[in-house]
């Protein structure tokens, strides 16, 4: 079917913007050695994973579900960190994982010469203390009180050996600049150990396939490891891999008025883009404006209960009426991923668009996808 005749709400994901982004992290592979994985958080679509796997070295999971879809559905390397491991996970997490990170030395002790004994490769998830964003303190790992990484003062040097590789993640959406200062910071308060690892991860966060991404710098951090240390490098990026890459299609239901012109839409900020709330962000919309910059503006909401499902203000060159189609962009990455049933709301279907524009239509939802969260 064509793009148009797609239901409402519905996700799609363009292949060849998808192919597009994966070429240029397959490029700084190429170019430098090291190796990319998919960090599944930001974008787990199995559907995308054999193309994703043409390009990548393989998947980085946040716990053991992620790990069970990476090892069956990519198939080849796979790593995973968690805060803290369960007793009752850590053997299927050894049994299906190359790389384990752990967040502690306490969780080091536990586990890692099981780990060890598998022939799996033990990271440790390091704090460089060195926090580089600005107002997305949710999302830095450097704050104070962090439940991340293990700080340069807390590092156990007798509990280093069987440890191969040094893991950090401090970034968020950010350049590669952001990443040099980190990396000054890594060598700072952990160089003296970087010699006897074999491997290091930069962890994700690396908007490396944003048009102003500063690729060279990038690739001097990769260069300045290997040459001076003789490491193996790794990224995890995520949301570079699905970055500008999907849409999610929704309807105009209804015009409301409240001292402002209101769309209530098929979607929800709350149940189908809930970052929107959280970062908070505003997220695009095609043909659309600020409030106010084109000649009629709306306040465009979902149809749950809550007063803030609100996806932001918008304006337009004609009035919207119901059964208006609008279509928001950057919809791939943290998306599908993060969606919730809040209310009853269904999911939004999801399709691909392949390279010569058709849509199939990969995946709907209905009541029983509803139900079966409940008991």
């Amino acid at each position: 079917m064509r793009f148009e005749e797609l239901p409402t709400p519905c996700y799609v994901v363009d292949e060849a913007l998808i192919e597009k982004n994966l070429k240029i992290l397959n490029g700084v592979m190429q170019r430098t050695g090291a190796k990319i994985v998919l960090a599944q958080k930001a974008f787990s679509m199995t559907t995308m994973y054999p193309l994703i796997g043409k390009y990548l070295s393989g998947t980085t999971a946040s716990g053991i579900f992620e790990a069970r879809l990476g090892y069956e559905e990519m198939g080849k390397e796979n790593h995973v960190f968690a805060p803290a491991y369960r007793e009752d996970e850590i053997d299927e997490i050894i049994s299906i994982c190359d790389h384990i990170i752990f967040n502690s030395f306490s969780q080091l002790e536990k586990f890692k010469d099981k780990a060890l004994q598998a022939g799996r490769k033990v990271g440790l998830r390091i704090n460089p203390e060195c926090s580089t964003q600005v107002g997305h303190e949710i999302y830095d790992p450097c704050s104070p009180g962090s439940r991340f990484g293990v700080k340069q003062e807390d590092i156990r040097p007798d509990l280093l050996k069987g440890v191969s590789g040094l893991h950090f993640h401090t970034l968020c959406q950010q350049n590669s600049d952001d990443l040099e200062t980190t990396l000054n910071a890594v060598e700072e308060r952990f160089g003296q150990w970087l010699p006897q690892m074999e491997w290091i991860n930069f962890g994700g966060g690396h908007h490396i396939t944003r048009e102003d991404y500063d690729i060279p710098t990038l690739e001097a951090c990769i260069k300045r490891m290997q040459d001076k240390y003789g490491l193996e490098v790794y990224l995890e990026p995520g949301e570079a891999i699905a970055l500008n890459a999907g849409y999610l299609i929704t309807s105009v239901l209804d015009i409301h008025k409240n001292g402002m012109d209101i769309a209530i839409l098929d979607t929800s900020a709350t149940c189908h883009m809930p970052d929107v709330l959280e970062m908070p962000y505003r997220p695009p919309l095609l043909g659309s404006g600020e409030a106010g910059q084109k000649p009629f503006s709306y306040r465009l909401g979902g149809q749950t209960c809550l007063t803030g499902d609100v996806i932001g203000d918008y304006s337009f060159d004609e009035p919207l009426k119901s059964g208006d189609r609008l279509i928001f962009g950057d919809m791939a990455i943290y998306s599908m991923v993060k969606t919730n049933t809040f209310n009853g709301m269904p999911l939004p279907a999801i399709a691909v668009q392949d390279k010569d524009g058709d849509c199939q239509v990969v995946r709907e939802f209905g009541y029983q996808d509803f139900k079966m969260r409940l008991a």
